[in-house]
């Protein structure tokens, strides 16, 4: 029997509600036909945005979105996506699919889906195709509330109130798509753009992202760090979760063996020797200002569904991705005192999106459970946690060693305790035996997601995989003991 301790009194750090975030780009169908359908569609919507989808992210407790990208956002002109929408012009997503892009999805649309989620906003800036003049202006438009030529514009276009800007990130992938360059020149680059990043307002300040690094490149971290100090309130990391190592090849969503799906569990829990990595090398900066990292682009990519524009990077959701999206938010809390944000890749119908649409269908994956489970911990305060667990190893990965079950454990307001367990074992179920310190158990409630590693919803069974009441499990004075199955995500709720 594995012991999982958990101690209330080693209060770590509150775990930021943004670990949790989302990102939308232009990309396939994620905006349109995902979001964004259009006030005059058919299906239900409210100025445009689809009623279901924008339901389902609220009950899921969606806290922050980015947008506009991705490589998308470095080809993105802002002015293309304001004003009438019979005469925004019209370009070529050369990026993704090379269909058209007719901007009716713009400025406004994204923070009238803002408002209508509730949730924060996340601006991707293009610095890769853009100038200076055009951010500063993105900006102007979107924050100054006074008289100004980009003020007076908004007010043209329908809105005198100007919005906020939680986070603003200068430039994407800036080694790569973003323009090829390297950490030196970006960081310089950093800074001539973000001193234009103006504040219009001191009790609305925005947070300023930096483009960090590519996977394992932290020579990119320490040298972007060493450029903009203090000038950034943090550090992006992107890292995908491809099974077979291969970008030509990458598998398959759905059909896949045991050592795929062994090798797509490693590859995922690499992103706990990332962020640990990643966070030295930026410790290593000494300055007297604290940056945080970042991880808005994180999630599995496989090949795309057969006979979908490859362009379109539409893929299937099961099991294996829910239990890489519960082993994933459990690093990301356990390290909530240097992560300040993280977005998964992407909301709907690209990557490993949480919905699924299909002209008026639509379905929930099982990563959106897994969200929808996790969301109690948002702005909790992480709490001290240890489990004992075998070690699991992937032959497809260099015989890499992972830990079967994966945890993280928060309490709140109230004092009551969550705990979180992802069991990344495709077959073997764990006993354990859990206590909690200097902790009177008066009552437990828990809830399970769990299935063979290739269930799935889809349009024709969307119930396939839902959470459900967990039973398995006997309170104890100051804990419980709890079998975990097989390829599962548990959610304990301890008052």
């Amino acid at each position: 029997m594995e012991k999982y301790l958990i101690n209330p009194n080693q209060k770590i750090s509150k775990i930021s509600k943004d670990i949790y975030g989302h990102f939308s780009e232009h990309l396939g169908r994620c905006i349109y036909d995902g979001i964004f359908v259009g006030e005059d569609s058919d299906i239900p919507n409210v100025n445009g945005m689809r009623c279901d989808v924008v339901n389902a992210l609220k009950e899921m407790g969606i806290p922050v979105l980015r947008w506009p990208g991705g490589c998308f956002a470095d080809e993105y002109h802002w002015k293309d996506g304001i004003g009438p929408k019979e005469n925004r012009k019209k370009m070529i997503n050369t990026h993704w699919g090379g269909v058209v892009e007719d901007n009716s999805f713009g400025t406004h649309e994204y923070f009238e889906l803002c408002r209508q989620l509730g949730c924060d906003t996340y601006i991707n800036g293009n610095v890769g195709s853009g100038t200076v003049e055009e951010m500063s202006q993105w900006v102007e438009y979107m924050t100054f509330d006074g008289v100004s030529p980009m003020a007076e514009l908004r007010a043209q276009n329908g809105h005198k109130e100007p919005w906020t800007i939680t986070y603003f990130g200068v430039g994407n992938e800036s080694w790569g798509c973003g323009g090829e360059m390297d950490p030196e020149y970006y960081g310089c680059l950093f800074k001539r753009y973000n001193t234009y990043v103006r504040e219009y307002s001191s009790d609305k300040p925005i947070k300023r992202i930096a483009c960090g690094p590519n996977g394992s490149d932290y020579h990119w971290t320490k040298e972007v760090m060493d450029k903009v100090k203090n000038k950034a309130h943090g550090i992006s990391l992107h890292y995908y979760t491809i099974p077979t190592g291969d970008w030509g090849h990458k598998g398959s969503a759905t059909e896949f063996d045991l050592e795929e799906y062994n090798s797509t569990i490693s590859k995922a829990y690499r992103m706990e020797e990332l962020v640990t990595n990643h966070i030295k090398a930026m410790d290593a900066v000494k300055f007297d200002h604290r940056v945080k990292l970042i991880v808005d682009e994180w999630g599995t990519w496989y090949d795309v569904e057969p006979g979908t524009n490859p362009g379109f990077l539409y893929q299937q959701s099961t099991m294996r991705d829910a239990v890489v999206a519960g082993l994933t938010l459990n690093i990301f809390n356990k390290h909530a005192d240097k992560i300040m944000m993280a977005n998964i890749a992407q909301t709907v119908n690209v990557l490993q999106s949480v919905i699924l649409t299909e002209g008026e269908k639509m379905v929930l994956t099982p990563t959106y459970h897994v969200f929808k489970m996790y969301k109690d911990h948002q702005e909790n305060t992480l709490v001290g946690s240890y489990i004992t667990t075998k070690e699991l190893e992937s032959k497809n990965d260099n015989n890499s060693k992972y830990p079967q079950l994966v945890e993280s454990a928060s309490i709140d307001e109230n004092g009551v305790v969550y705990s979180t367990i992802t069991n990344t074992s495709a077959s073997e179920s764990a006993e354990i035996k859990c206590q909690i310190a200097d902790f009177e158990v008066k009552e437990i409630e828990a809830e399970i997601l769990s299935g063979d590693i290739h269930s799935k919803n889809d349009f024709e069974n969307g119930e396939n995989v839902t959470v459900k009441k967990f039973t398995d499990f006997t309170q104890t004075a100051d804990g419980f003991t709890a079998n975990i199955p097989a390829c599962s995500v548990v959610k304990f709720i301890v008052r």
